[in-house]
C-alpha cells in the first residue's frame, strides 16, 4: 500500500509504526512541518510544508486557536496539491488531527481512507480544566473558549474512517457515535530495551556520583507545570527532605509549557514552585535537589534506572509515555489517583496511589518506600510485568496497530 503519516513533528506517536510498515514494504512518506526536527528513516519520504501567514493579530481569542489550524490545515492542503502533481496518492492517511493539517487532505484524495490518532477531547467538566481548584478560571467565558477548541475534532469526526487512541480512557472522552470507531491500542513501549540496570551509576555536577545503593526520587515532565502535578511535588518536597537527608531529587524537565496555560506572572511555573518551596528547606537540603532540565533520551533512561521511587502526577489528561517507561525499567512508583492512570497503576501491585492533592500524603508514601527495599523491589517487579503483558511494542502494541492498519484499508470511506 502507499501510506501517508501526518504529524507537525514526525514521527511523535508514530514513531515505531512508521518504519515498521516500511521495513515491510509498503511506500511510506510523512507531512511535517518544515521548522520539524523530524526523524528520518532510510525508507520514509519525508515532506515538509510551510505556513504561508501568521495568525491574525487581535483576533477574537477564542478563534485564534482554530485560525492557527486553518493555517497549517491549509498549508498541509497545498503540499498534498503538489504531492498529487508529483504522482503520489496514498490509500491510507494516518494523522495526528491536534494542528488541523488532515483537514482538507480528503478533498486532494477522497479515496483513500484516513485514521485519525485521538489523543484527547476537550471537556469543560470531568476531565483536566475544572480539576485543579488552584488554577480555574474565575471566566465564565471560559467554558465557551473550550468548546469552541473542539471544533477540529468535530470536523474530523466527518471525514475520519477509524480512530486509533491510547488508553481507554483517553478514548471514552470522545462523543458517541464517533467512539464506536476507536480502536485502543497504545504506541508501545520497547520493553526488552527498557531494562532494569542494577550496576548503574551516575555522576552529577561533576562530584556527586550515585548508583542503585542510593536514595534516589525522580520527576519527570517534559515541561515543568501544575498539569503534571509539577507544583504538587514541590509542596511535598520540604517533608521528604526532612525525613530522608540521604536522598537526592532528581526533575527532568523544561521550563516552558506543554499542555497547560502560562503563568500570568511572566515567570515560569518552574521558577515559581522553587520560590515558594525554598524557604522552607535548608542551604544543605537544597543541594540534594538537582533540576537536569531537558535532556538526551538515553540519560533520560539511566536516570529512570538509577530511580528508588518515581513520582509520576498529572490532571486526568493524557497518559506520558515516561510513566510506561518507569514501570518498563522496574522503577517503584508513586502516582495520583487520578485517569487514566488507573488502568496501569493499581494500589500497592503495580505502584502506589495517592490523592493529587495531597502533598503530605505524597512525601508520605515516597519516605515509605524509601525506607522499604523489599517493597521497592516487589512494586518494581510487578510494574515490569504489567508493562511487558499489556503494553510491550513487538508482542502486544505493534501487532494490533498492523491489524487496524489492515481493518482501515478494508473500511468504506466515511461520508
Amino acid at each position: 500500500m502507499r501510506i501517508l503519516f501526518v504529524h507537525q513533528n514526525f514521527p511523535g506517536q508514530f514513531k515505531y509504526l512508521a518504519p515498521a510498515l516500511a521495513d515491510m514494504g509498503h511506500e511510506v512518506r510523512a507531512l511535517a512541518m518544515a521548522h520539524a526536527e523530524a526523524e528520518k528513516h532510510e525508507s520514509i519520504k519525508l515532506v515538509r510544508y510551510s505556513v504561508g501567514r501568521v495568525s491574525t493579530p487581535n483576533i477574537h481569542p477564542w478563534l485564534a486557536d482554530f485560525e492557527t489550524k486553518t493555517i497549517r490545515a491549509e498549508a498541509a492542503f497545498r503540499a498534498a496539491l503538489q504531492m498529487k502533481e508529483d504522482g503520489f496518492s496514498p490509500n491510507i492517511i494516518i494523522a495526528h488531527p491536534g494542528w488541523g493539517e488532515s483537514l482538507f487532505l480528503k478533498d486532494v484524495w477522497p479515496d483513500a481512507k484516513l485514521g485519525i490518532y485521538c489523543e484527547f477531547f476537550y471537556h469543560v467538566k470531568g476531565a483536566d480544566v475544572d480539576f485543579d481548584p488552584e488554577f480555574s478560571s474565575s471566566d465564565p467565558s471560559e467554558v465557551s473558549r473550550i468548546r469552541w477548541k473542539n471544533i477540529n475534532n468535530l470536523l474530523h469526526f466527518d471525514i475520519a474512517d477509524a480512530g486509533l487512541s491510547p488508553t481507554k480512557w483517553q478514548a471514552s472522552t470522545y462523543p458517541d457515535p464517533f467512539r464506536e470507531r476507536i480502536t485502543v491500542v497504545h504506541d508501545g513501549i520497547d520493553t526488552d530495551a527498557l531494562i532494569p540496570n542494577p550496576a548503574i551509576s551516575l555522576t552529577f555536577n561533576g562530584k556527586i556520583i550515585l548508583d542503585r545503593n542510593a536514595e534516589v526520587v525522580t520527576f519527570v515532565n517534559r515541561d515543568l507545570e501544575p498539569q503534571r502535578g509539577y507544583h504538587i511535588f514541590m509542596r511535598a518536597l520540604p517533608k521528604i527532605l526532612a525525613e530522608r537527608p540521604k536522598a537526592y531529587i532528581l526533575i527532568i524537565g523544561g521550563d516552558q509549557v506543554s499542555y497547560g496555560p502560562q503563568s500570568v506572572t511572566g515567570r515560569s511555573w518552574k521558577q515559581i514552585f522553587i520560590d515558594e518551596v525554598r524557604p522552607k528547606i535548608s542551604e544543605a537540603d537544597w543541594l540534594r535537589v538537582m533540576f537536569l532540565g531537558k535532556i538526551s533520551y538515553e540519560y533520560f533512561v539511566a536516570v529512570l534506572q538509577l530511580s528508588s521511587v518515581h513520582v509520576y502526577l498529572t490532571y486526568p489528561f493524557v497518559l506520558s509515555w515516561s510513566l510506561l517507561e518507569a514501570m518498563s525499567v522496574g522503577c517503584a512508583i508513586v502516582a495520583s489517583d487520578t485517569q487514566p492512570l488507573r488502568e496501569v497503576i493499581k494500589h500497592d501491585e503495580t505502584g502506589r496511589l495517592v490523592n493529587f492533592f495531597d502533598t503530605s500524603g505524597l512525601a508520605d508514601e515516597v519516605c515509605s518506600l524509601l525506607n522499604d527495599k523489599a517493597s521497592r523491589q516487589r512494586l518494581g517487579a510487578n510494574a515490569r510485568a504489567f508493562a511487558k503483558a499489556n503494553y510491550d511494542l513487538n508482542s502486544v502494541c505493534l501487532p494490533k496497530q498492523l491489524l487496524w492498519i489492515a481493518n482501515l484499508a478494508e473500511t468504506h470511506t466515511a461520508v
